[in-house]
C-alpha cells in the first residue's frame, strides 16, 4: 500500500474516510421516508453536494433510483464528476445530474428527499435567508417528500477548541477556530496530521452561524412544513461512545455535545 502523506494526499478521500458514512446515511434516508409513508423513495436532491458521494451512493441502491447533486462550486462539481465516472457503471451514471446552482434558488424537479447535511445549510447566516432555503426546498419536494437536515451542538460547541481522530494513515483534526457569542458564527478548520509528521493545514474552512434546534424548527414551520421532527443520536453507556442509532425525541440531556438529523415533512 502506498503510504500517506501531505504531498501525496487526496483531501476529499481523507474527509469522506473521517467524518461520512455514505451507506449509513442512504439507509437512514430510506428508512426515514418509509417511516412516515409506507412507500420507497426514489429520488434524490443533495444540496451543498461538493464531491456527492451520497449522490453516487444514492444511484447505486436500487437501479431505479435518480439523485441530482447540486453545488455552487464549479471546481468540486468538475472533482465530484470525474470521481463518479470511476465509481458508477454507464447505467448509474445516466440517473445521476450534476447541478453547478445555489441551492437557495435552484427549482428542480420535485424529487422524494432534499438532503443538506454535513451542517452545509449554515452558510446562511440570518434568518430571512435560512427560510428562503427552506421554502425553496419545499416548493421542490413531492407531496410527500422530505428535507433531511443534521446539526451539532452542545456547550462544547461554543467553545474554542480542537478534536483528533486517529485514522489507519493519518489524524483528522476538527478545529473550532472562532467562535461570537453575540452573533453565534463559527469559524471552523479541519486539518489533517501523517505519520512522517507532514500535515495538510487548513483543508476545509467553515464560517456558519451555530443554528439551534428550535431556531431551525421554527423557520421550517414558517417556512411551511407541516411537520419538524429530530431524531438524536444514541450513546452507548457500556462502551462510552456513540452509536449509529438516531431515536426520535422532544428532549434530551444537556451534552457536552451532540448530533441529530431533522426530519421536516411537506
Amino acid at each position: 500500500m502506498k503510504k500517506l502523506y501531505a504531498k501525496n494526499a487526496d483531501i476529499y478521500n481523507l474527509y469522506e474516510e473521517s467524518v461520512q458514512n455514505v451507506e449509513f446515511e442512504v439507509n437512514f434516508y430510506k428508512k426515514m421516508f418509509k417511516k412516515y409513508h409506507s412507500s420507497e423513495a426514489i429520488t434524490l436532491r443533495e444540496d451543498f453536494c461538493a464531491s456527492a458521494k451520497i449522490s453516487q451512493e444514492w444511484v447505486k441502491s436500487n437501479h431505479q433510483n435518480k439523485a441530482y447533486a447540486v453545488d455552487l462550486d464549479e471546481k468540486i462539481l468538475k472533482y465530484a464528476k470525474e470521481n463518479s465516472q470511476k465509481n458508477l457503471d454507464d447505467g448509474q451514471l445516466k440517473r445521476l445530474r450534476f447541478i453547478k446552482a445555489d441551492s437557495a434558488k435552484y427549482i428542480s424537479s420535485k424529487v422524494d428527499i432534499i438532503s443538506a447535511c454535513n451542517f452545509s445549510y449554515w452558510v446562511f447566516k440570518k434568518r430571512a435567508m435560512l427560510i428562503k432555503y427552506f421554502k425553496n426546498s419545499l416548493r421542490c419536494l413531492n407531496k410527500k417528500g422530505l428535507l433531511i437536515l443534521d446539526a451539532f451542538g452542545g456547550y462544547e460547541a461554543h467553545q474554542e477548541l480542537e478534536e483528533r481522530t486517529k485514522h489507519k494513515n493519518f489524524t483528522y483534526v476538527w478545529d473550532q477556530h472562532k467562535f461570537n457569542p453575540v452573533t453565534n458564527d463559527i469559524t471552523c478548520f479541519i486539518h489533517f496530521e501523517f505519520r512522517d509528521k507532514s500535515e495538510i493545514r487548513r483543508a476545509f474552512k467553515y464560517e456558519w452561524r451555530l443554528w439551534s434546534l428550535p431556531e431551525i424548527r421554527e423557520c421550517l414551520s414558517e417556512a411551511g412544513f407541516k411537520s419538524v421532527d429530530i431524531f438524536m443520536q444514541g450513546w452507548d453507556h457500556k462502551k462510552n461512545e456513540e452509536t449509529e442509532r438516531f431515536y426520535k425525541t422532544t428532549r434530551c440531556d444537556a451534552d457536552p455535545g451532540w448530533l441529530a438529523y431533522i426530519i421536516a415533512r411537506k
